[in-house]
């Protein structure tokens, strides 16, 4: 008994030593992480835009946490399939993952979070604004950013255009067909004439298309919404025609120095969302650290696809440690927890409402000059003038 008691008093005496000598209270962790993206496919440029901002906020937060926890993050290419990022969800969740982070293409996102959802795993994104993703009352589900915040932007750039005439190029998927239905139904209540031309995903020859547009819209801007494989035939097809119009404007996935590098004879001057100018302009300290990191890891200037990839998992990781510290984690607490997130980040102040939506969010808009990404839209963020009126040809 009395050697029990001597045991007892050293390992007390023991654990207070460690607390007064700054030791850990806590046990220092290994979180790990999941991400389901699209490396191959059609949308594999952006999928490695946002794989390597999910690389970025891992090695900052290993930095930020030396000595206390860690993160690694499980990377799976969904090859830009639903059901195998369905797969590739349930595998990781499989591994024991604490969270996801990633997923591009709405369609795709859908059924990857439905999976995460099921197994009580929170899943959060960048790449998904269809508003039906945050209206299936997903407990687990986040995005920080939405259909509203690209239509305002691409709206806003018209209206700046003072455009009177509009031809909005869509894709028939769930994501594209509710933008452009949003831009047009705000460019209508403004006396916009708005003409909608709605193509497949497997169309490979725009000149049918844009022929029409030239021939019968005749309108001072073509709108494009669609992804980057669909950007690049428009614009090769209306290099070819050569339309009669002042500005070719498209969303996301465009505006990228990826773009600009692949096909610099398509992107001169056409505009497209971007929160970021490429080469990149920081002053801030944690953008300044995640630009250095960035550079460090990839040899590279980042884009916005990387801003956003690094914004949802440094919002994740933010999440994971006060639901650690709380000791909520292990019993569910990580939705709630990261629920109440009210955060300056790179794309602004992000919080959470009920439906796991961003409600603060707003786009930029930028246009390629010269193989830079000048922002343009709106004025108090732009670092250049726009060219307009403008285009490749």
């Amino acid at each position: 008994m009395t050697r029990t008691l001597a045991k007892l008093a050293a390992t007390v005496a023991t654990a207070a030593l460690m607390v007064a000598l700054g030791g850990p209270a806590a046990q220092a962790k290994d979180f790990l992480l999941g991400s389901e993206l699209p490396l191959t496919g059609n949308l594999a440029r952006v999928g490695q835009g946002m794989h390597e901002g999910i690389a970025v906020a891992i090695d900052m937060a290993n930095k930020a946490q030396a000595g206390k926890h860690s993160f690694k993050v499980s990377t799976i290419d969904d090859e830009t399939s639903p059901a195998k990022a369905v797969a590739a969800v349930e595998k990781l969740i499989g591994d024991g993952v604490v969270a996801l982070t990633g997923g591009y293409g709405s369609n795709i996102i859908g059924p990857a979070s439905e999976a995460a959802q099921k197994a009580g795993v929170v899943y959060i994104t960048s790449g998904g604004v269809t508003p039906d993703l945050t209206g299936r009352g997903y407990k687990t589900f986040f995005r920080i950013n939405n259909t509203d915040g690209y239509a305002l932007a691409m709206i806003g750039l018209l209206q700046d255009m003072a455009a009177k005439k509009v031809s909005v190029v869509y894709l028939n998927k769930e994501a594209t067909s509710n933008l452009a239905k949003q831009v047009k139904d705000a460019l209508g209540a403004k006396g916009v004439t708005v003409t909608m031309h709605e193509f497949d995903g497997a169309t490979s020859d725009f000149k049918p298309l844009i022929n029409k547009v030239k021939l019968q819209d005749r309108p001072d801007v073509v709108a494009m919404v669609g992804y980057e494989n669909d950007y690049v035939g428009i614009l090769r097809a209306a290099k070819v025609l050569k339309p009669d119009v002042k500005a070719m404007v498209g969303v996301w996935s465009l505006a990228t120095s990826q773009m600009a590098k692949e096909f610099p004879d398509l992107m001169e001057n056409v505009h497209g969302t971007s929160m970021l100018p490429y080469p990149v302009e920081f002053t801030q300290p944690e953008a300044l650290e995640f630009a250095a990191t960035y550079k460090k890891l990839f040899n590279k200037e980042p884009d916005y696809l990387g801003q956003f990839g690094y914004v949802q998992t440094r919002l994740l990781i933010d999440a994971i440690l006060r639901a650690d510290a709380a000791g909520t984690l292990a019993g569910g607490g990580l939705p709630d927890e990261l629920r109440k997130t009210d955060a300056q980040t790179l794309i602004g102040r992000v919080t959470f409402d009920a439906k796991g939506d961003n409600p603060n969010f707003t786009h930029r808009m930028g246009q390629h000059q010269g193989g830079k990404v000048v922002l343009v839209w709106p004025k108090e963020f732009a670092n250049g003038a726009m060219r307009f009126p403008a285009t490749p040809w």
